[in-house]
């Protein structure tokens, strides 16, 4: 299942939400036009759980930095694609300074949810999913039954349907839960895609009624 928008529609020009978006796509459009190959910012911004473990001090930024990197252009849509359906109606809530510091904080803790499962891991971390997966986890409990409408795809059947947001997103992270229990995980951060969503479902009701004192 794919959203491609939800009825939802936010009260508020969702600035930060763009310009999360905005960013991303310019740090991937300038590492692709990098004259070696766009990897080469992993060796400096992306995520390596040992190196972090190592030293600490000096690669602690990458926990930051990394969020800010794609592997590819898919990569970076899905993500986008998420954070632009999912991310205005968390910033509406928030408010823009609350909403920044949830995204962060959501991100560090699924970048130590991913390196607490592969302490001696050299492959480089890299994507803005541990954040926008804290916003998930955040609509969810916000708006459970929000009607989203989502590409269903089942073998040669398809079709676009409207569905509670508790049902896309449940699907979802059960998704990132039986992936992460493969044998063969691709490289991919699922921990760091359910350390978030678990991040966002505990922490979005704090921030919301801190943000209205």
């Amino acid at each position: 299942m794919i959203p491609l928008k939800d009825d939802n529609p936010a009260r508020n020009i969702p600035f930060l939400t763009l310009g999360f978006i905005l960013f991303n796509i310019a740090v991937f459009l300038y590492g692709v036009n990098l004259p070696v190959h766009p990897s080469a910012l992993y060796a400096d911004y992306a995520l390596i759980p040992m190196q972090l473990l190592n030293s600490p001090f000096t690669t602690y930024p990458t926990v930051y930095t990394s969020m800010f990197l794609h592997a590819g252009i898919w990569h970076l849509g899905g993500n986008m694609l998420y954070l632009w359906i999912f991310g205005n109606n968390i910033e509406d809530v928030l408010g823009r300074f609350r909403f920044v510091l949830f995204y962060f904080v959501c991100g560090t803790l699924a970048a130590f949810g991913h390196i607490a499962t592969d302490l001696d891991s050299k492959i480089p971390m890299v994507g803005a999913s541990g954040a926008i997966s804290g916003i998930l986890g955040a609509y969810l409990i916000l708006f459970p039954f929000a009607k989203i409408r989502t590409f269903i795809f089942l073998g040669f059947f398809w079709t676009i349907a409207r569905i509670p947001a508790i049902l896309l997103l449940l699907f979802w992270v059960g998704l990132q839960i039986w992936n992460s229990a493969s044998s063969d995980a691709g490289g991919t951060a699922w921990f760091a895609h359910i350390g978030g969503f678990v991040a966002g479902v505990l922490l979005i009701l704090p921030f919301k009624n801190f943000s209205k004192r």
